[in-house]
């Protein structure tokens, strides 16, 4: 019974110590560009992106502030520079060299506040590298293209989602892949402008894709898709 119990506590101690040593995942403010990286790229960006782009205020082409986070925040920064290489310049993606798309990403990272580090943007270096506020993730901005997992009940005239998720960024509509087995949340939120019959689906585990409205969907959500999981909400 000794042996048995010390050999518990040792596996405890070990998963313990496995659970701490766990490595915090990397974010823009733990410095991921350099301060001459950002300055080399502020000629291209006068020559070439400063046409149809800022580097500060709001509006039509502003790469700071609202814009950015709205296009950007809960991505990655290789998602940032995959975005930027595919789409710039404006028609002509691609066409600058492979340094330069780097340099600009650290004068754009530079421009929204992100502080400098010690080594350069470049593809491997921003794999995973989280673009999230400063004091944590949060909940989504407004208007951008979310996923929930959640029951479908009905209140008044309103479809909800209760024991949702919180809004997770997509790409495209559609089930994630461990959507059916993903723990419910704690949220509520009203499914908006729905074209499908709902009636059937009471009661069921669904997964919902579409547009947020408001901060986190307090507004609800513009749906764009409908898809059952389960039979019952587990």
């Amino acid at each position: 019974m000794r042996r048995l119990f010390a050999v518990a506590v040792a596996a405890w101690s070990a998963a313990v110590i496995v659970c701490a040593q766990a490595p915090k995942p990397k974010t823009v403010w733990d410095g991921v560009y350099t301060e001459a990286q950002a300055a080399r790229a502020q000629a291209t960006f006068d020559s070439v992106c400063s046409r149809c782009h800022m580097l500060t205020g709001q509006g039509k082409g502003a790469l700071t502030g609202d814009a950015f986070w709205t296009a950007f925040t809960q991505k990655s920064v290789a998602d940032l520079l995959t975005f930027v290489k595919t789409n710039m310049p404006n028609g002509n993606g691609g066409s600058l060299p492979a340094s330069t798309y780097n340099d600009l990403v650290a004068l754009i990272l530079k421009s929204n506040g992100f502080p400098a580090g010690a080594a350069d943007v470049s593809p491997d270096a921003v794999v995973g590298v989280q673009i999230v506020p400063k004091d944590g993730a949060g909940d989504l901005p407004a208007n951008v293209l979310a996923r929930v997992v959640g029951c479908l009940t009905k209140s008044g005239n309103d479809w909800v989602l209760t024991r949702a998720t919180a809004p997770e960024r997509i790409e495209k509509s559609g089930v994630g892949a461990a959507d059916a087995t993903r723990p419910l949340g704690d949220r509520s939120i009203t499914l908006k402008f729905v074209l499908t019959r709902l009636d059937a689906f009471v009661g069921q585990r669904l997964s919902v894709s579409g547009i947020l409205l408001g901060a986190g969907g307090a507004d609800g959500i513009n749906v764009t898709t409908v898809n059952r999981l389960t039979e019952s909400c587990l």
